[in-house]
């Protein structure tokens, strides 16, 4: 456990929680999380989440463009629907974009687990796009996504971010049940 790590940490756990709050804030801290994660990640070998960390930097701030257009009165955001048309395909170029980065690390990296590791961070992409189209579903996305990722951090021993993605797996459970209850208020539930 480095201090880098636990920056990285305290970092990600309260963007995660701002989120699940639909708040604001969420997205500069979590812009400082993926920074600080990037290089937690390439030291530990996990390229494909070294290059993920540069995507969710530059998705933090399309997810706070995004977030800007959809804020209420009260200072949060609002919850949009997802068509069963988006949802298959989001869930289908995933798919085949972890599958092409996974045969790509294989053959071009020293990476120990180059398809769990390109899939894992295929469907994160989808998780924030998702995120930052207001898309209840992105916490369906990472309730999956961070369990996997919690197993793949313990056999990394990144101790302390797979016990950070362990409570990402709660505090998603969490922004799902207040996310649908905001959806539920605003007239709409759609998973």
């Amino acid at each position: 456990m480095s201090p880098l790590e636990i920056a990285a940490v305290v970092a990600s756990a309260l963007g995660v929680w701002l989120t699940g709050r639909r708040i604001m804030l969420c997205w500069p801290i979590m812009l400082i999380a993926s920074v600080l994660y990037g290089v937690v990640f390439w030291q530990a070998r996990l390229y494909a989440d070294t290059a993920l960390q540069a995507v969710f930097a530059t998705l933090s701030l399309y997810g706070w463009w995004r977030w800007l257009r959809g804020v209420e009165e009260k200072g949060t955001v609002t919850i949009m629907p997802l068509s069963n048309t988006a949802l298959c395909y989001g869930l289908a170029a995933s798919a085949a974009g972890g599958m092409a980065l996974g045969l790509l690390l294989r053959a071009t990296t020293d990476d120990p687990m180059p398809l769990l590791d390109a899939l894992l961070s295929a469907y994160s992409i989808l998780g924030q796009i998702w995120m930052a189209r207001r898309y209840l579903a992105n916490w369906w996305v990472w309730i999956v996504v961070d369990t996997l990722y919690t197993g793949l951090f313990l056999v990394r021993e990144l101790y302390l971010t797979a016990a950070l993605y362990a409570a990402f797996v709660v505090l998603a459970a969490a922004g799902l049940r207040q996310w649908r209850r905001a959806g539920t208020m605003a007239g709409y539930r759609r998973d």
